[in-house]
């Protein structure tokens, strides 16, 4: 091997051209595997906000218990977890929430889920982010430039801004 050019043991012994083949190929089908789990994670959300719509109007007999443990309904005698809690208020509230929002809702309906974190606005938004991260929520602009969430369901009418986040028209 010459002085000045990269290489290893490795990649001295094999084709290169190959490797990057089989590399291009992984990746291109990483993306297409993505981008079904995008797809499913949209049609799950819209499934469980049917169902979840349906039991508000029907009542959750009408859900069996498996259902019910599917669509975080179940009632176990405790307090469902915090980003259980947080993805539920967002998947049943039918339109993008703010932190504050869900902060208030926690108020208003389980207080003592918030008294044990220190600074509840921050634990939201953490868990708000990590639903965007598992493609369950988006992240989205309300009219005001202040950041919401919305559950991922059917999409709704909407346009991205210059920052890369969606500009949510109904708010």
């Amino acid at each position: 091997m010459e002085v000045g050019q990269k290489g290893n043991a490795a990649s001295d012994r094999y084709d290169v051209g190959h490797v990057q083949e089989v590399i291009r190929q992984a990746h291109e089908e990483l993306r297409h595997l993505l981008q079904q789990r995008a797809e499913v994670m949209k049609r799950i959300g819209t499934v469980k906000q049917t169902i979840a719509g349906l039991a508000n109007l029907f009542g959750d007999g009408v859900l069996s218990e498996e259902l019910l443990e599917l669509v975080d309904r179940k009632s176990n005698g405790r307090q469902p977890g915090f980003t259980k809690a947080c993805r539920m208020i967002l998947m049943e509230s039918g339109a993008a929430l703010s932190a504050r929002d869900i902060c208030e809702h926690f108020q208003q309906k389980m207080p003592s889920m918030l008294a044990r974190h220190k600074d509840p606005m921050a634990s939201v938004t953490t868990v708000l982010n990590r639903l965007v991260d598992y493609g369950e929520a988006q992240a989205v602009l309300t009219n005001s430039g202040r950041r919401a969430w919305r559950w991922i369901a059917e999409p709704a009418k909407e346009s991205t801004n210059a920052s890369g986040m969606q500009d949510y028209q109904r708010i």
